[in-house]
């Protein structure tokens, strides 16, 4: 019983500094590259967003960012490099999607792992695909972009 209690212990202990650590990266795009990002965004480590127009990203508050998910801020082959893509509030972007420059990805939205979003897409709904299309509309997501049941 003692052990399990330590072992527990030390798992949470290990969860909090994840959260420590993935504050501090968010800060740190925030403050150095200006980026537009609630502080409570979690974002994997990697997570790879685009440093190269950071000022023209915008991600809302309680939104999650998945491993290998790409989110772009500029287009260099058709010199869009003041894109604006944002991303609102309680979002998921789901492992390995890819967010193009210049979209706005509305509030409570689920994009599917391995999607490639290139077009707005409107609130309350989940995208799936490539390119990425709507599935299913009506939902409501509660923090971090988990589908409130």
């Amino acid at each position: 019983m003692r052990a399990r209690f330590v072992n527990q212990r030390m798992f949470m202990v290990l969860v909090n500094l994840r959260n420590r650590l993935l504050y501090a990266r968010t800060w740190y795009y925030r403050t150095i590259y200006g980026m537009d990002i609630a502080p409570d965004v979690h974002m994997s480590f990697k997570a790879r967003i685009d440093k190269t127009n950071p000022k023209g990203l915008t991600i809302g508050s309680k939104t999650m960012v998945a491993f290998d998910a790409i989110i772009l801020a500029h287009d260099f082959a058709t010199r869009r490099h003041a894109a604006r893509t944002v991303i609102g509030k309680h979002c998921f972007i789901g492992c390995a999607s890819i967010i193009m420059p210049n979209i706005t990805l509305g509030d409570h939205v689920v994009v599917a792992a391995g999607s490639v979003v290139t077009k707005d897409v409107p609130s309350n709904c989940i995208v799936a695909g490539n390119p990425a299309k709507v599935i299913k509309t009506g939902i409501k997501t509660i923090e971090y972009g988990m589908i409130e049941q």
